[in-house]
């Protein structure tokens, strides 16, 4: 462990030291590729000698967010106003030594929140319970990254522990497509000009991943960090909120200038429960949920309670939501809303749905 830590830290060092331009860019490349297959093969051999369970917790409710953040930020107090958990709460750290779930309803979503130990500098190498809470964080749906306002440069050292546990907040997933080959080599085809990345660092960093004949489809901007990503193929992508929490501990002025020198999503109290329906509506919005609502054949549609599925969701999506067999049972769909252009329009199971859209299902 001592020589892969070493050699880590001696190409962190070379990445950092080398400024970026034309004439570097390969060589920066490659040094990234070679520094993501050393943490690889690190994290394998920690993997054999770690013996602990990660935290095992049920999904429920039509999304899941994580609350993460140093310990003693005020996680558990942001449950209980935020759910109806009743998640111990504590004015001293690590009260919370597993994972708490609570339910929040709002515009009839249910969304499953989970209160985490506190993770602190190191939690992906498996600091404390690093791990383990950063594990967990890989099935939610939404990250909720909580600041105590004492603490702001807090979040540079969280961002940086997430991305080290191979989680990308706030990015989509790199369109690129790479199929192996026999022979031939690596051949490249591109939509899109790549000012950032060249043929040859592409070729680089292909081949320090052993990948020596490929057709490579790169559809979407991208940099070298983005290909390795999709080269190990072990990432998660999801949104993220960040908070500040304690207003009500500080002064305005003192408030305003951490504003000013930290980007955050919204400023809270959660012990004096201030801004929290405001807070309660950024999640249902991050969570990207879209409101469909279901007709009987012959019957007038349910406008009351919506069924709430993700945006981009199919009918085939919303068949697999209702029932297992209503996808083999299939006939057909009509729709109704802002994804028909008619009122009533048959589609089938590979129709992508929108908000407020209006779903008549035929099944045998």
């Amino acid at each position: 462990m001592v020589e892969y830590n070493s050699k880590i830290q001696d190409l962190q060092d070379q990445i950092s030291k080398t400024k970026y331009n034309k004439r570097t860019q390969h060589a920066i490349g490659l040094m990234k590729a070679q520094l993501a297959r050393l943490k690889d093969k690190q994290e394998a051999r920690s993997s054999k000698k770690y013996s602990g369970d990660g935290y095992q917790v049920r999904k429920s409710g039509d999304g899941t967010a994580i609350l993460l953040g140093f310990p003693s930020v005020g996680k558990s107090t942001l449950l209980n106003a935020l759910t109806n958990a009743n998640s111990e709460v504590g004015a001293y750290a690590f009260t919370t030594l597993k994972v708490v779930p609570g339910l929040m309803e709002y515009n009839h979503a249910q969304i499953q929140i989970l209160d985490v130990p506190g993770v602190i500098r190191g939690a992906a190498a498996g600091t404390g319970r690093g791990k383990e809470v950063l594990a967990t964080m890989r099935n939610a749906d939404l990250c909720i990254i909580l600041l105590d306002v004492q603490h702001p440069g807090h979040l540079k050292i969280l961002k940086q522990e997430i991305f080290d546990a191979m989680i990308r907040l706030d990015k989509k997933k790199p369109d690129i497509r790479i199929k192996k080959t026999a022979k031939n080599g690596i051949r490249i085809g591109k939509t899109v000009k790549l000012p950032k990345l060249d043929d040859e660092t592409i070729k680089s960093i292909l081949k320090e991943f052993r990948i020596n004949n490929a057709d490579v489809l790169i559809r979407s901007q991208i940099e070298d960090d983005d290909l390795i990503d999709v080269i190990e193929s072990n990432r998660v992508y999801m949104p993220s909120l960040v908070l500040l929490n304690k207003i009500d501990l500080v002064s305005e002025r003192k408030l305003n200038d951490v504003l000013e020198a930290t980007k955050v999503d919204l400023a809270i109290s959660a012990e004096k429960k201030e801004h929290i329906e405001e807070l309660k509506k950024l999640i249902y919005e991050r969570m990207e949920f879209i409101r469909i609502y279901m007709k009987q054949p012959g019957k007038p549609a349910d406008m009351d309670v919506p069924l709430i599925m993700k945006k981009g969701s199919t009918i085939r999506d919303v068949c697999n939501k209702l029932h297992r067999d209503f996808v083999n049972k299939f006939k057909f769909a009509r729709v109704s809303g802002p994804s028909a252009k008619f009122s009533g329009q048959m589609f089938r199971l590979h129709h992508v749905l929108q908000d407020n859209d209006v779903l008549e299902l035929h099944v045998r």
